[in-house]
């Protein structure tokens, strides 16, 4: 298959899966009585970062894992510096403080984790496993809040019946798996016929195609007047990538890294992500959006 043509097919699945998948979850979500913000920084955060688990658990298992670690962490800056920083630019997001405290600092958090992990050029199966540890903590804290919650959610991104909800979520995850594989198999083949290594690749073409379901939850929910939602899934997804996706990339196969590479995206994952907290009245401001994506194009520069 022509490099090209499975790489803008996989981005179409990645789309088409991610949108079937969150409105899956979302709708189960919805019939469990949980919160928005709840919704979005988790089951939304798990379906959206599905393209990149599919990629991570891909190319380590193909001994390429540089790929995965690549795409997780340009996901995350291409999450909050790309996406975000569009929705902001459309209007400024109001969102309090204590509803994205815990997200925020775990997703400031992570980046300064792999740092430290890769100071020695490797991430091992034990460093992946520390990630994991991590990322459960992380989810039995979700875990708490979510019982310590007592009102229903609000209507997300739509209401389905149960069986139609679990149609919505075995489809989209199957769509997600393929463009996972698609994705991989075509922005490698451009990759090599560019002459670009495996880590940029992931971090760019790679990132970009795996982005389409953070993308389309973010824009859905912005119209739909559920900002919760979408800043939750793209705070929520950057965890996911950073913690899960990396941690299981790693744990499969242990991941060579150039700290030259990797600190950029490091550096650049901790400025857009510290640039997304909201000021003591509960705002994200639009000129936050510009800026988040004048920072997401000097990345591609600086990377390339």
């Amino acid at each position: 298959m022509n490099d090209y043509f499975a790489f803008i097919i996989g981005i179409l699945s990645a789309g088409i899966g991610g949108e079937f998948f969150v409105r899956g979850v979302v709708g189960l979500a919805h019939w469990a009585r949980i919160s928005p913000g709840i919704i979005g920084a988790t089951v939304a955060a798990f379906a959206t970062s599905s393209p990149e688990l599919s990629v991570a658990v891909n190319s380590a298992l193909e001994g390429q894992p540089q790929i995965s670690l690549g795409d997780a962490l340009g996901s995350n800056i291409l999450n909050v510096a790309l996406i975000l920083g569009l929705a902001l630019i459309v209007s400024g997001i109001q969102t309090p403080r204590d509803r994205t405290k815990r997200d925020f600092l775990t997703a400031l958090l992570t980046p300064v984790v792999i740092g430290i992990l890769c100071l020695d050029g490797l991430l091992s199966r034990i460093d992946g496993l520390i990630l994991l540890s991590i990322f459960f903590v992380w989810i039995i804290l979700v875990v708490i809040e979510v019982r310590r919650q007592q009102s229903a959610a609000d209507e997300v991104l739509g209401e389905h019946r149960n069986w139609l909800a679990i149609i919505f979520c075995v489809v989209g995850f199957a769509c997600l798996i393929v463009a996972g594989h698609l994705i991989v198999v075509g922005g490698k083949g451009i990759a090599i016929s560019f002459g670009i290594d495996e880590f940029v690749t992931g971090a760019t073409i790679v990132a970009i195609g795996t982005s389409v379901p953070e993308l389309a939850t973010t824009m859905i929910s912005k119209m739909r007047g559920h900002e919760e939602v979408g800043l939750g899934t793209i705070l929520g997804s950057n965890i996911f990538n950073s913690l899960w996706v990396v941690g299981i990339a790693a744990t499969i196969f242990p991941i060579s890294v150039s700290w030259r590479e990797v600190s950029v995206a490091l550096i650049f994952g901790l400025v857009t992500v510290a640039l997304t907290f909201p000021t003591s009245r509960g705002v994200i401001e639009r000129r936050r959006g510009v800026l988040l994506v004048a920072l997401y194009v000097v990345y591609v520069a600086t990377i390339l």
